[in-house]
């Protein structure tokens, strides 16, 4: 995935693709492919197909371009809590016992009722989130000591503190209640809530990290952390269940002031840390059909996709009209055979021509009434062909690039119209029994059955089917209590309303040319205090509020797609119909419904 914007954008591999080459995304064209008239079509488009961009990218994409002069008030908050200890050193020339001991110190800070000073506590670990950016001379330092601070913050319990605080600052009715009488809410009326969710974005999105030169008890706790995100170990729920809560408050104009994209960043990282992203999900894929007895998948998807072409954006009309009308001017062609004409007409203008395809039109063109001349006479009309510089030509290879999959059900079909056609009888779901049919259909049963694929989803369905046939001597059904399926649990009382405000937001920040009335305000994570008053501010700003609108289509889209993914995976049931209330009590996965 790669992202527009101050280091990234929208994603462009599964979720919404950018169009246009842009080298902000990391988008390069690469050899343009022509068709025989010389119009080049969509160049291809470079890019990483990854469930994320590159760390540093997903880190500035946490960060609107007004919260700049921010970084210097984190920094004076640390200093002044360092320097009220007494150390006259630097942070990074301190050992590891005075780290963990100021960090200590920090943490008891967070707990003071003083709203003010708690702030400036948390700007100052903030401040140590970032890298203590002021003491580096390079990036890859201000990295290494991201990773260490997050780790010592975590290893000294600053996560959960900083849960405690977003579950208190998300009751707050008081600020709730300013800001919903307040006619423009900006960027000041959510800074308690973004200094909170910028430290936990940070360390969940530097954790979830895998760096081979990582130490053996990082790993322990990188591990330990990711069971602790997907458990309900705060307030009895996953963390991702608490942020889906702040999306409905937010749908429901209860709380316009939460900052939405830190909001939605955070929920998609937690969700990808705790659940996996896509290897992870291919590599659960096959220890499911392993457990289940099914054959192993006939190829990876993931590599599969990886390697094909990216999608381009399809020509204009008027291009592919002109593109027609050059190749309906055939010179010294007075007729053409009619079935070329058709087949020239049914050509489709979005597939790349391929030189056999040239060859071959020559070859019938040559059939027509004026090509029949003697060999001399056709040398002595035609003029010499005009030579062309050579084009350099992308291969593809036809048709899809997997393996096709066939059902039983399929199958079946295919044999019960074959049977009532030759035969004039049918036998039900026998698909072994060929006599009386034409060797041909002996063939293609042998084909499709070689082809032939069984779904983990079939075979969840069919266990279900014999639940309800038995309901009392089935026994209870053997459900893993995986992060997938705790999570479901969490949000399935609430689950309509957290696919709404999902797609509420999702409405709110798509481009469109038609002008929203009644649509919610998701800028107030990003507009400033005093509006610009030059032309300059005014640039940067729209600039600004465009990129806030593409990180926050990214992240609904990553959300959703890993929740659909994840679910269909665990049980089919998850996104089908509601089972009869029969099954409630035996299986706590029956009455769900995944709304889309």
């Amino acid at each position: 995935m790669d992202l527009g914007g101050n280091g990234g954008g929208l994603p462009v591999n599964n979720k919404q693709r950018a169009m246009t080459p842009n080298k902000s995304r990391g988008e390069f064209p690469r050899n343009s492919r022509k068709d025989s008239d010389g119009l080049s079509e969509s160049p291809d488009l470079e890019f990483e197909y990854s469930d994320t961009d590159k760390w540093a990218s997903e880190l500035s994409e946490l960060y609107s371009y007004t919260e700049g002069p921010e970084f210097a008030l984190n920094r004076k908050c640390f200093e002044e809590e360092f320097s009220a200890h007494g150390s006259d050193k630097k942070w990074t020339e301190l050992d590891a016992a005075q780290h963990r001991a100021h960090a200590m110190r920090l943490l008891d800070s967070l707990e003071v009722i003083v709203r003010e000073k708690r702030l400036k506590v948390a700007r100052a670990i903030l401040y140590m989130t970032q890298g203590t950016f002021a003491e580096c001379s390079s990036e890859v330092e201000v990295q290494y000591w991201m990773r260490y601070n997050i780790f010592l913050l975590l290893d000294v319990g600053t996560f959960s503190a900083l849960v405690e605080l977003l579950n208190m600052e998300m009751d707050n009715s008081a600020a709730c209640s300013s800001a919903v009488r307040k006619p423009a809410i900006s960027l000041a009326d959510s800074t308690d809530l973004r200094v909170l969710l910028n430290i936990m974005y940070l360390m969940v999105e530097t954790i979830q990290q895998d760096d081979p030169a990582d130490k053996p008890e990082w790993r322990a706790v990188r591990e330990t952390f990711r069971a602790e995100l997907g458990s309900p170990l705060f307030n009895n729920e996953p963390i991702s269940v608490t942020l889906f809560g702040m999306v409905t408050k937010f749908c429901s104009g209860h709380a316009p002031h939460f900052p939405m994209k830190k909001v939605l960043l955070l929920l998609w990282k937690s969700i990808l840390f705790t659940l996996g992203g896509f290897e992870q999900l291919q590599s659960l894929k096959v220890r499911k059909r392993q457990e289940l007895g099914l054959p192993p998948l006939p190829e990876d998807s993931i590599r599969v996709v990886r390697s094909m072409r990216a999608a381009s954006p399809p020509a204009s009309a008027s291009d592919l009209i002109e593109q027609q009308q050059k190749r309906a001017r055939r010179e010294h062609k007075a007729l053409i055979k009619q079935d070329n004409l058709d087949a020239f007409n049914e050509k489709d203008p979005y597939k790349a021509d391929d030189a056999r395809d040239d060859e071959d039109d020559n070859d019938d063109n040559d059939n027509s009434l004026e090509t029949e001349t003697f060999p001399l006479e056709r040398d002595e009309v035609m003029p010499p062909p005009i030579p062309h510089p050579p084009s350099e030509r992308v291969s593809f290879p036809k048709g899809l690039p997997w393996a096709p999959k066939v059902r039983e059900k399929d199958i079946e079909s295919f044999l019960e119209s074959s049977r009532s056609k030759f035969i004039g009888y049918t036998l039900g779901s026998d698909t072994d029994t060929v006599v009386g049919l034409p060797r041909p259909i002996h063939e293609s049963i042998k084909t499709l059955k070689q082809h032939k694929y069984v779904s983990i989803a079939e075979i969840q369905m069919a266990k279900e089917e014999e639940y309800q046939k038995t309901p009392l001597s089935g026994g209870d059904e053997d459900v893993e209590m995986s992060a997938t399926e705790l999570l479901y649990q969490g949000i399935l009382p609430s689950l309509p309303q957290y696919m709404i405000a999902l797609l509420k937001i999702l409405l709110a920040a798509a481009p469109t040319s038609k002008a929203k009335t009644d649509s919610i305000n998701i800028l107030a994570d990003v507009l400033p205090e005093e509006m610009p008053t030059t032309v300059l501010q005014s640039m940067k700003l729209g600039v600004d509020v465009n990129r806030h609108k593409e990180i926050i289509v990214k992240a609904i889209s990553a959300i959703l797609l890993l929740l659909l993914k994840h679910f269909k995976l665990n049980h089919i049931y998850q996104l089908g119909p509601p089972l009869p209330l029969s099954r409630v009590s035996k299986h706590p996965t029956d009455q769900r419904v995944f709304v889309f």
